[in-house]
Formats: C-alpha cells, sequence, structure tokens
C-alpha cells in the first residue's frame, strides 16, 4: 500500500533543475504552510510546518519553468523515507513527497495555463545545474468574449 499526501502552502526558496547521474531532470522544493490561529485578541500564525518535494522528468522541467519561490501551490505525490549517511557515518533519514502533480493554488490569485514542450535531452555536462529558460509572455487567445458576434448570440439565448 503506498501512502499519499496532498500539500497546499507557499514555495520556500527558487527552484532549481538539476539532473541525476543518469540525466533525469529533477527539482527539490520545500512548501510551507502556515495555520491561522483565532485567539481572544485576534488572528495569530501558528507553526510553519516545511514539507520537503521532489519532482523527478517532464514533472520536474515544468516545476522548474513556471513555479517560483512565493508562489501558493498544491501538491499531490507519494510519501517516502529518503535515507543517507553523513561524513560521520551517523544514519539519517526524512520524509519527502515525490510528486505526481503540482499546481497553483487558485484561491490566492489567477494563472493561465500553457502547454509547454520539454527539453528531450540533459545538457553534456550533466554535473552542472541547467537553468531554466527566460520567462517571456505567453501566447494568449484574444478575449472572446469581446467578440460582437458571440455577444449577440447571448442576448438571443
Amino acid at each position: 500500500m503506498e501512502s499519499t499526501m496532498i500539500v497546499n502552502g507557499y514555495v520556500g526558496h527558487p527552484i532549481e533543475l538539476k539532473y541525476t547521474k543518469t540525466g533525469v531532470p529533477t527539482v527539490s522544493f520545500r512548501v510551507a504552510t502556515t495555520p491561522r490561529m483565532k485567539t481572544e485578541t485576534g488572528w495569530e500564525d501558528g507553526t510553519t510546518t516545511w514539507t520537503t518535494v521532489v519532482c523527478y522528468r517532464g514533472l520536474a522541467e515544468h516545476v522548474a519553468n513556471c513555479v517560483h519561490r512565493g508562489d501558493p501551490v498544491i501538491v499531490y505525490g507519494k510519501v517516502r523515507t529518503q535515507a543517507w549517511s553523513d561524513a560521520q557515518g551517523a544514519a539519517h533519514e526524512k520524509l519527502v513527497l515525490e510528486a505526481k502533480s503540482v499546481g497553483y493554488d487558485l484561491s490566492h490569485g489567477a494563472a493561465a495555463f500553457t502547454r509547454g514542450v520539454l527539453r528531450s535531452d540533459p545538457p553534456d555536462d550533466i554535473s552542472v545545474s541547467a537553468q531554466p529558460p527566460a520567462e517571456s509572455e505567453p501566447d494568449l487567445p484574444e478575449d472572446e468574449f469581446e467578440d460582437a458576434e458571440l455577444d449577440e448570440e447571448l442576448v438571443a439565448v
């Protein structure tokens, strides 16, 4: 049985696209979730919970191209344990959320979806992190509600 989790919160730091030794695109970022609590004197912030999120392959590339520090996001995925040993040989482990889906939390604002084209090949030197492409304005269709024919059809209905 797999454990899944949904986290919504804010991205805590800039996202950097990297590649594994075998050339698989990957990103890792942390999401901060801070509950608000009503007290006798008003509202107060609770303790912030930080969740580490990892993304692989196409999702990693899309996240690196679109998501920025401070963005409100909703992340869905599988809960995994990462284990490692430090230089002194001490064992460590932490829970991470291996994302299956990452999206903007639209209760905090608006977004426009653009179907992306993924890069097919990692850079020649995969020991160096790749930088996401420069952002550009997406080509959005003109507002269809400004079309006079459409307005007449809407009135006729």
